[in-house]
């Protein structure tokens, strides 16, 4: 059994793991009000690259281990960014679209993929009337629909353009306990919750399959750093020993314990036929 003191320990632990210090004083969290500039979610610098890119590989293979067994031959993602996630795919589609909505980013996937009729690069702000070539049969949204206030609509643009009996495949953060400066400073409109989520997902008009919080201890880190610590945003040096350490812990238990909440909602989303 843990004392108080080890309990303390363990806290400090995941706080300073995940914040980068504590906020200024008076600064309250919440949504970006109309009118705010907020950090693109894209870009090589930008704040939420820090939580899948090379400072996080464990937690990228976290995502693709999650998302895989639910993408068949054809994918369009949401919010591409650099391509670091869509390219874990690479030799498994016939067909993928990679899209952002950032310059730099759109800019940077054409670099990519250029000379590669298999993939289609789009620049794309949901809602949104998709222009692709064909239609796919999944469509992946890492870290995405947070950012959309229109997210029904944007689902019905996405189902529009996914083929019957296809899924859209939905990652966000979870649960607005957790809402804090980094959420508002990349520009987050909201966070899920199972039950949030299934609501905007049943009034797109698809079918929830895989509805479920994920990243137990990725939330109770997170909780400490925003409630506890008041951290702006996770330091990049800091994410890669979460990396290292949690990360794993957090699959081994998730593959015998089901979480009651977590950092993270997950939900696959079925087009109806």
């Amino acid at each position: 059994m843990q004392s108080s003191g080890q309990k303390k320990s363990i806290a400090g632990t995941l706080l300073s793991l995940l914040g980068s210090g504590p906020k200024k004083a008076g600064t309250a969290a919440g949504p970006a009000p109309d009118g705010d500039v907020v950090q693109p979610a894209a870009g090589e610098g930008a704040l939420e690259n820090h939580l899948g890119g090379d400072e996080a590989r464990n937690y990228r293979e976290y995502e693709y281990q999650t998302v895989a067994p639910h993408v068949g031959r054809s994918m369009l993602e949401v919010g591409s960014g650099l391509g670091h996630f869509s390219e874990q795919f690479a030799g498994r589609l016939d067909y993928l679209v990679v899209s952002d909505n950032d310059p730099y980013c759109v800019g940077e996937l054409r670099k990519r993929y250029d000379g590669n009729d298999d993939v289609e690069v789009i620049d794309l702000a949901l809602p949104a009337d998709i222009k692709i070539r064909r239609k796919v049969d999944t469509v992946v949204m890492m870290n995405v629909l947070e950012h959309i206030k229109d997210d029904v609509q944007a689902l019905r643009d996405l189902a529009a353009v996914t083929e019957p009996g296809g899924r859209i495949v939905i990652w966000v953060p979870g649960y607005m306990q957790l809402y804090g400066d980094f959420d508002r400073k990349v520009g987050h409109v909201t966070r899920y919750t199972p039950a949030t989520l299934e609501a905007s997902v049943r009034e797109a008009g698809l079918v929830p399959e895989v509805l479920k919080p994920i990243n137990f201890l990725g939330g109770i880190a997170w909780w400490f750093a925003v409630r506890r610590g008041g951290a702006g945003y996770p330091d990049p040096k800091l994410v890669k020993i979460y990396d290292r350490t949690v990360v794993p812990l957090t699959r081994t238990i998730e593959r015998f314990v089901k979480p009651p909440f977590g950092q993270t909602v997950f939900c696959v989303a079925r087009v109806p036929r």
